[in-house]
């Protein structure tokens, strides 16, 4: 009795050590996403959560994302790409203009009227990230999804339809081409992360800003100005955004954890993302109608005008990048070709 105890002491030792062994192989990893938007706002709720969900399911529980919006974790909104490649967070999602300037690359999309729609631009910006950007630009970080917004609104207290009635007025610009564009058509633009706009609405600091419309309804501005101005065929701009993640952080991952990363990133998480944000113009636009607001739609011939008056801001972009090194004519070139490519295949 005394061995047949003995024996199964050992076999039960030797279970423990085996899954303890099995444990450690598959040791749940959290990772910290960190953003500059309430939680209940669109891009978390159907995006970033959606995400976060399909990797977490994809990898069996073993990955763990915890996520922190509205800026838990501290800093600024323009501090995100460096708290990726610091490792303050492991993820982040923010707006590549945050910091003008330093991935120039991406500008391409911001120009004024380049984008048609979001999902064309989203497969071209991805694309040419690939192929331009990831071992450049990006080299600092693992990049996740390279997507852009739906098209750029401008709402303010006072009606706008040419780009006469702007002169003056101090607009909230989202990037360094739309601002160069608020200054070409004489209004001042105001720098400010998203979250920053509805008080400043509020307190009169700015008459305006350039947001899509998606955003909107979390930010109240509907309540805050009582006028918006579109136009018709492509929009008057767009920003880019990327979701990235430490790259020390990836490579630490065992191979499985990565592959449940990847499955779920890249070209049609962009692409999903850029229709995503897009598909949420629509409810928001209702807000506004239902507040009674102006919401003014610039025909075909009224937006060409803003279009020619934009033009500078083209050759602006040029020389900057040409004092850069970098070919901005290949980029305008390609990144309009492969919009308009995609723009077919996604209307």
């Amino acid at each position: 009795m005394t061995t047949r105890r003995k024996l199964l002491g050992a076999a039960g030792a030797m279970a423990l050590v085996a899954m303890s062994a099995t444990s450690a192989v598959a040791q749940e990893v959290t990772l910290k996403l960190h953003q500059f938007l309430p939680a209940q706002a669109n891009v978390p709720k159907l995006i970033l959560d959606v995400w976060a969900d399909k990797v977490e399911a994809s990898s069996d529980g073993r990955i763990k994302i915890d996520r922190y919006p509205s800026m838990q974790l501290g800093g600024k909104p323009p501090e995100l790409m460096d708290q990726a490649i610091d490792g303050v967070a492991d993820i982040v999602w923010t707006v590549v203009g945050y910091t003008p300037g330093r991935f120039p690359s991406t500008e391409v999309f911001e120009l004024p009227f380049m984008m048609t729609n979001a999902r064309a631009a989203s497969h071209a910006y991805w694309e040419m990230f690939d192929e331009h950007m990831k071992d450049t630009e990006f080299k600092d970080v693992k990049i996740l999804g390279t997507w852009v917004h739906g098209p750029g609104i401008i709402h303010t207290s006072g009606p706008v339809e040419t780009p006469a009635d702007l002169r003056g007025m101090k607009i909230r610009g989202g990037g360094r081409s739309v601002n160069a564009l608020l200054t070409e058509l004489g209004a001042t633009p105001v720098g400010m992360p998203v979250p920053a706009i509805p008080e400043a609405l509020s307190k009169g600091v700015i008459d305006g800003t350039t947001i899509p419309w998606e955003v909107t309804a979390a930010l109240k501005v509907p309540e805050l100005v009582d006028n918006h101005t579109e136009f018709t065929g492509r929009a008057l701009y767009t920003l880019t955004f990327v979701l990235a993640m430490n790259k020390e952080k990836y490579e630490s991952l065992p191979d499985d954890l990565k592959k449940a990363v990847d499955e779920n990133s890249g070209l049609e998480f962009s692409v999903f993302a850029g229709g995503t944000m897009a598909d949420a113009d629509d409810p928001s636009r209702e807000i506004a109608l239902d507040e009674g607001n102006n919401v003014i739609t610039l025909d075909a011939d009224q937006t060409a005008v803003w279009r020619e008056a934009a033009q500078p801001i083209y050759q602006q972009w040029l020389d900057d990048m040409s004092s850069k090194g970098i070919d901005g004519e290949a980029l305008l070139e390609q990144a309009t070709g492969l919009i308009e490519k995609y723009s077919a295949q996604y209307n």
